[in-house]
């Protein structure tokens, strides 16, 4: 670990930390996914981690934590449609807060766009965000979703 900090490659071990101690305990792509992202600084699109970074640099952390983004966003869209809309609900599941609530919340303000890789390709983009707007319309539907208009 050491050699790895002089050097500032995280390379796959550092990769293989993150996964096994952090992502790893996740139980949801989707959930691997909204960490990640959270990980992004959304002014500069730098990720961070005091952690990995006082191991293994800041930088090095920056490229691991931005290629497991890119990775969990690629499992993501590997899924098929029941099988994103499962995850999806699993991690909903994982709420203290009504599922009704949240999935109220997130079609009017839509912040699953900010788990995209600054990096992803637009049509990657477009199915992403086309299976996630689906899935949100069949648990709206499930789960009785109205939607009120907060104008009124």
């Amino acid at each position: 670990m050491e050699s790895l900090k002089r050097t500032g490659k995280v390379g796959e071990s550092g990769a293989a930390d993150l996964w096994a101690h952090t992502l790893g305990q996740i139980p949801s792509t989707f959930g691997k996914l909204v960490y990640l992202s959270s990980l992004r600084d959304a002014n500069t699109g730098k990720y961070e981690h005091h952690g990995l970074a006082q191991i293994y640099g800041e930088e090095a952390t920056n490229q691991a934590l931005k290629r497991s983004h890119q990775q969990t966003f690629a499992a993501w869209l590997s899924l098929s449609l029941p099988q994103q809309k499962e995850d999806l609900d699993l991690y909903l599941s994982s709420f203290q807060v009504d599922k009704r609530t949240v999935l109220a919340t997130w079609i009017r303000l839509m912040p699953y766009r900010n788990l995209l890789p600054a990096d992803a390709p637009e049509p990657e983009r477009r199915l992403y965000l086309a299976d996630l707007e689906a899935i949100l319309e069949l648990l709206r539907n499930e789960h009785d979703v109205a939607l009120t208009d907060p104008d009124a």
